[in-house]
């Protein structure tokens, strides 16, 4: 089989793989080697300026030992399989890099003879990159649960960005649904990639010249809807791994059914809108100050797919409200429905001059249809204070108008995410 018969493969086996990201990584480029990864970073599949960055996502191989009910690349799946050599995927990269297709590389596999066979290989070929034809280009390297401590080290200082998937949340569901996994040959990787990423850190305050590991940091993916568990235990988790491995992020991908297993649920079509409403959730964890516990409780264990969390917290903690917009401090403003991260800086820096007016409000960027319900600005209210839950509800609802659910992006045949 050729390289491109393979590509073609290997490419479409690995769209199911949702962390295909970096979040601004440096790495200078020797004189006399190939690519670099620019100040900015490459950063998901659309940059901050609106540049699509396209990054070259194979597998090493589809030809897994293992065989998980979710797993369209499963031992027990009739496709058609396939395997790169390391000196296969290295020609790929750099020649569709110098066709400017790519701006890197993400490499996964699936298990072959073993974790330890088939990181090593994966290794091996970010190991030609940078060393025999120094590639500058930005790499994200999937980690194999299972594989050795020395395979990870070595990968986290040849990759930009490391990955271990927990795929599934919780215990029970591995053993239900990926029997020849388990919790402890992942978090294990995940927890001493944490620890490699301190130490060098640390280590490059000491010296500019030390190694850096990882620099982009790791993520990790889970699937969702393939097995129970609810969204709290989901953000519990997410919540629970950002704190104590060093994540840098959690991605959530929607379950796609791709067998007929009776241990997994009849869906008809993809769970797209809890996917997002996750996301959304995660990032009130990582930017806006929130724990999981505030988001969803025992009582109330999953997100509201009428309104995004912020918003759905909102309404539920009329106490909170309103918020004096000329005195509320920065946490108490992130607390509020339509202004995010960028539009609570800048009314904290705009009212040092004068009190912020809505028409300053619309100019910042304050979604105020949104807003105008929780807010007051130098004691006036901007709309009637005596709503109802139900009824301010229902206004926001007639606000909102359609809810709309972003489609995920297709992926082409043979390239890219």
């Amino acid at each position: 089989m050729d390289a491109l018969a393979k590509l073609q493969i290997l490419s479409g086996a690995a769209r199911y793989d949702a962390s295909c990201a970096s979040s601004g990584s440096k790495r200078d480029a020797s004189t006399s080697g190939t690519g670099n990864t620019s100040q900015s970073g490459i950063c998901h599949s659309w940059s901050d300026d609106g540049r699509c960055i396209s990054l070259l996502k194979i597998l090493l191989s589809n030809d897994c030992r293992y065989d998980c009910a979710y797993c369209v690349n499963r031992s027990s799946s009739l496709v058609e399989r396939a395997s790169f050599t390391a000196r296969e995927v290295v020609d790929l990269t750099l020649e569709f890099y110098r066709r400017n297709y790519i701006e890197g590389l993400f490499l996964s596999s699936a298990v072959m003879q073993s974790p330890d066979c088939t990181m090593e290989r994966m290794v091996r070929v970010v190991e030609t990159l940078r060393t025999e034809e120094q590639f500058g280009g930005y790499i994200h390297l999937k980690i194999i649960p299972g594989c050795s401590s020395e395979l990870v080290r070595k990968a986290g200082l040849y990759a930009d960005r490391i990955s271990v998937n927990i795929e599934l949340p919780s215990q029970i569901s591995l053993q239900r649904l990926a029997p020849q996994k388990n919790k402890d040959a992942i978090l294990e990787p995940m927890a001493l990639i944490g620890r490699e990423i301190n130490s060098s850190l640390v280590e490059r305050k000491a010296s500019r010249n030390a190694p850096r590991f990882a620099p982009a940091g790791q993520s990790t993916q889970m699937i969702i809807g393939a097995s129970p568990e609810n969204d709290f235990q989901i953000l519990r988790l997410s919540q629970g791994l950002y704190k104590k491995m060093n994540l840098k992020r959690v991605y959530y991908s929607a379950y796609v059914p791709v067998s007929d297993d009776n241990r997994l649920p009849v869906l008809s079509a993809p769970p797209l809108l809890r996917e997002h409403r996750l996301y959304q959730a995660d990032w009130l964890l990582r930017f806006y100050g929130f724990s999981a516990e505030e988001i969803l409780s025992d009582d109330a264990p999953n997100l509201d797919e009428t309104f995004d969390p912020k918003t759905a917290w909102a309404l539920r903690h009329p106490e909170f409200f309103p918020v004096e917009i000329n005195r509320a401090d920065y946490a108490t403003l992130l607390r509020v429905p339509g202004i995010g991260v960028t539009s609570a800086k800048r009314i904290i820096a705009a009212r040092r001059f004068s009190a912020v007016t809505p028409e300053g409000m619309k100019k910042i960027g304050v979604v105020m249809k949104r807003a105008k319900y929780f807010i007051t600005g130098s004691g006036r209210t901007f709309e009637k204070p005596d709503r109802t839950p139900a009824l301010l509800r229902q206004q926001l609802l007639l606000g909102e108008g359609s809810l709309i659910v972003p489609s995920r992006q297709l992926v082409l045949p043979g390239l890219f995410l």
